[in-house]
């Protein structure tokens, strides 16, 4: 009896500090999905408002009509770059990319999740691609555009992965309409087919595949700033 007494009180011993690593592990994680947290609500007040103002400043803008970077130049030839829309469009890009690549780093640490840690790392430089190369810059800024719509639905796929499965199901709702649009439009445009949302005008139907996204990042976020659910305990470890 004795001998059993002293090998269970050596094995409590023995897993007392593993079992206080992975607690401080869990909280740790928890502290580094509150940052990157706070940084997807900030990209999200960041792009929402940049936008809003310079479009408030650019006379004329159409939303239906013109694209979101028209903002900061237009296409060529003949390229309109009017200010102070196309700083203040530019410099929120480049914000912008720079709060998701911050986020990027704390999601990294939080989840340790490589598929996660990608398409958010090429979301941003997608978002730092349109902010450096404007709208005149024939075809880096287009290039860099699709990107970011691209990686953008993917992240909301891809973090489906680590969501509760409420916020699981309008991630993927939301991935998967990003992605079927942008795919549909490039489709019917190579077909040379008049696309069934083309009534909203080409600056429409890209506000359907850009603001989702970003209304999503904004979500994610919030989501990430509550900290885990009663529902959703903390890992502590093996």
């Amino acid at each position: 009896m004795e001998t059993t007494t002293e090998t269970q009180t050596t094995t409590r011993t023995d897993e007392t500090p593993r079992t206080d690593t992975a607690v401080a592990e869990a909280v740790e994680s928890v502290r580094q999905r509150v940052r990157a947290g706070l940084l997807l609500f900030a990209f999200g007040l960041v792009t929402i408002m940049g936008i809003i103002t310079a479009e408030a400043f650019y006379p004329g803008y159409n939303a239906g009509v013109q694209e979101i970077s028209d903002l900061g130049a237009t296409v060529p030839p003949n390229s309109v770059i009017l200010q102070p829309s196309a700083t203040i469009f530019n410099t929120t890009m480049l914000v912008a990319g720079l709060l998701v690549l911050g986020a990027t780093y704390f999601l990294h640490r939080a989840y340790r999740d490589r598929p996660l840690t990608a398409v958010f790392a090429l979301l941003s430089v997608g978002l730092l691609g349109v902010g450096v190369f404007d709208g005149s810059e024939v075809p880096m800024h287009g290039l860099f555009a699709l990107l970011t719509f691209t990686t953008g639905g993917l992240a909301a796929l891809v973090a489906s992965r680590v969501v509760p499965r409420t916020f699981r199901y309008a991630s993927l709702a939301v991935g998967g309409f990003v992605l079927l649009l942008l795919a549909s439009v490039m489709g019917f445009g190579i077909a040379g087919i008049t696309h069934p949302m083309a009534p909203l005008g080409l600056g429409g139907v890209e506000r359907f595949v850009a603001y989702p996204v970003v209304l999503w990042l904004l979500a994610f976020g919030g989501y990430l700033l509550a900290g885990p659910a009663e529902s959703e305990p903390v890992a502590v470890g093996e």
